[in-house]
C-alpha cells in the first residue's frame, strides 16, 4: 500500500500543535501497530501523520476513525484507526461497521471477525484494514471523498415472555400479565447469560413437589435444553429433593424467558417435614 509522502518537519509541527489543543478532559492516544505488520519507515510516518490529525477523545471511549478508502476488485478496503481511551486493554470478537456518506446515510455495512486483531492497549490507536465485499454495498457507487466509518450500534431486543401453547391455554390473562410484569422488571441478563429463577414451589394433591422455574435466555440465539438437573432446598436449608429432567424439543428463544414446571414425585423426596415458606432451586455444582 503506497501513501503520499510527508516530511518529518510536518509531523513534528503537527505534534506540537496537537499537544497545545488537547484540553485537560480530553485523552491523547499513542499509536500502536499490530506486531505482525511489517511497515517501512515511510509508512510509519504516514500513519503517525494521520493519527495526529484525529480529534481528541473523552476518557473511557472506544472509537473508530477512517483514514483511507481503496477500491479493491468489486469491493473496497477502508483503512481506519480503532482507538481506546479506557484504562484497560480491549479485545474485540466481532464488530459491525457502517460506511456513511457525507449526509450520514449508510452506503455499506459488514460484520468483521476480529480474532486476528489482538488486544488494543489502553490509551492507544491502532490502524486496521477492513475489506468490504461487493455485496456489502448499499448503493451502486462508493464515493472516494466525504465518507465516514462508524460502529453499527444494534439495539438489543427487549427481553420478552415466551409461553408454550399449553401454557397460553391454561393460564388466565391475569396470570399472563403477572408473568410479563415479572420478566419486565427483573434485572437484565448479561450478554449470552442463561439462568434459572424459581418462581413457585408447592406440594400438590399427590404429594409431588412441583417447582416452577423461569428459564431466562439472555443470548441472541435460541437454545435447546435436553436435560436439566435440579436440586431443591427448603426453608431450613436442607436438600429436600433432587433429580434430572429429560426434555424433548424444549427450546427457549433468543432474549426470552420461558416458565416451566418440574415435578418431583414422593420417591425422590429426601425429607418428610418440608417447609416451603422459603426455598431455592439450582443446578448441582458437579
Amino acid at each position: 500500500m503506497i501513501f503520499n509522502r510527508k516530511n518529518k518537519k510536518q509531523i513534528s509541527d503537527l505534534h506540537e500543535k496537537h499537544d497545545k489543543q488537547v484540553s485537560v478532559d480530553e485523552v491523547k492516544t499513542s499509536l500502536s501497530f499490530h506486531p505482525d505488520w511489517d511497515l517501512s519507515p515511510q509508512e510509519r510516518y504516514v500513519y503517525q501523520f494521520y493519527h495526529q490529525q484525529l480529534p481528541a477523545l473523552k476518557p473511557n471511549q472506544i472509537s473508530i476513525s477512517g483514514m483511507k478508502l481503496i477500491e479493491y476488485n468489486e469491493g473496497f478496503v477502508v483503512v481506519a484507526f480503532l482507538r481506546n481511551t479506557l484504562s484497560k486493554p480491549v479485545r474485540f470478537e466481532q464488530i459491525d461497521l457502517l460506511l456513511l456518506n457525507e449526509d450520514g446515510q449508510p452506503i455499506a455495512k459488514r460484520r468483521f471477525e476480529m480474532d486476528t486483531f489482538g488486544e488494543l492497549p489502553p490509551f492507544t490507536a491502532r490502524p486496521w484494514r477492513f475489506l468490504f465485499e461487493a455485496e456489502d454495498k448499499l448503493v451502486d457507487q462508493i464515493p472516494q471523498e466525504g465518507w465516514k466509518i462508524a460502529f453499527e450500534l444494534k439495539q438489543k431486543p427487549k427481553h420478552a415472555l415466551e409461553l408454550e401453547k399449553s401454557w397460553e391455554t391454561a393460564l388466565s390473562e391475569q396470570q399472563k400479565t403477572h408473568l410479563r410484569n415479572l420478566v419486565e422488571h427483573l434485572p437484565p441478563l448479561a450478554a449470552g447469560e442463561i439462568n434459572f429463577m424459581g418462581i413457585e414451589a408447592k406440594i400438590d394433591e399427590n404429594k409431588n413437589i412441583v417447582i416452577t422455574l423461569l428459564i431466562r435466555n439472555g443470548s441472541d440465539k435460541n437454545i435447546r435444553l435436553e436435560q436439566i438437573p435440579l436440586v431443591v432446598e427448603d426453608a431450613s436449608g436442607d436438600v429436600i429433593c433432587k433429580g434430572v429432567f429429560h426434555l424433548e424439543n424444549f427450546e427457549v428463544k433468543a432474549n426470552t424467558s420461558k416458565p416451566w414446571s418440574f415435578v418431583f414425585p414422593p420417591s425422590l423426596l429426601l425429607k418428610e417435614a418440608i417447609d416451603l415458606s422459603k426455598w431455592k432451586v439450582y443446578p448441582p455444582k458437579s
